[in-house]
């Protein structure tokens, strides 16, 4: 049987011996915050969910520096969020496979801002996909009770877990983020001068 190629396409699994992940990685540290808050590390790490990867591999998809990979890399692996999953000796080199655990990031609740940091990462994202990529945006302004307000983030929690079953690995990327909240009302605040004093 002929001996593997060093580069090969496909990455190399985790090792035997890693544990099954919990389902949800709690961002508890400033370290934390500020690795995830970078739109090349947001990048990255969706890069190592489709699999293990060197920081050369890594470089080379994102169309960046590998000394800027390397540093990037550093960080996520400081912070938790990727970590060595094999190694391969490369012409006397050995290369270091990152990978991510299958994890849920669960944002503190009470940091102000930090979901929207990272919903803007998302639309940066959404800014910089392929001209004719397929794409579905729509924007609706609501006035909604608060009991309309609990039917629908239900409806969306319940259609958020419905794409997550859909979910396979093996197809193109699509993401999925929404927001549904109480903007400043314009018309309330001229209705109550004075309410934010």
């Amino acid at each position: 049987m002929p001996a593997p190629d060093p580069d090969p396409q496909e990455p190399p699994g985790p090792p035997e011996s890693a544990e099954p992940p919990e389902d949800l990685l709690h961002i508890e540290t400033d370290q934390q915050l500020h690795a995830i808050g970078n739109l090349t590390r947001h990048r990255m790490l969706r890069v190592l969910r489709d699999g293990p990867a060197t920081v050369t591999q890594v470089a080379a998809r994102l169309g960046i520096a590998k000394g800027s990979s390397n540093y990037h890399m550093k960080v996520l692996a400081k912070a938790g969020f990727v970590h060595v999953v094999d190694t391969r000796k490369v012409r006397g080199v050995t290369e270091l496979y990152y990978g991510v655990l299958d994890k849920v990031i669960a944002l503190p609740s009470g940091g102000p801002g930090q979901p929207e940091h990272l919903m803007r990462l998302a639309l940066a994202d959404v800014e910089s996909a392929p001209l004719g990529a397929e794409k579905d945006m729509r924007f609706k302004l609501l006035r909604l009770s608060p009991a309309n307000f609990e039917i629908a983030r239900a409806k969306l929690h319940a259609l958020h877990a419905e794409l997550t079953a859909l979910n396979d690995p093996t197809q193109p990327a699509a993401d999925f983020f929404y927001a549904l909240y109480r903007p400043r009302d314009f018309k309330q605040d001229a209705e109550n001068p004075g309410a934010d004093a």
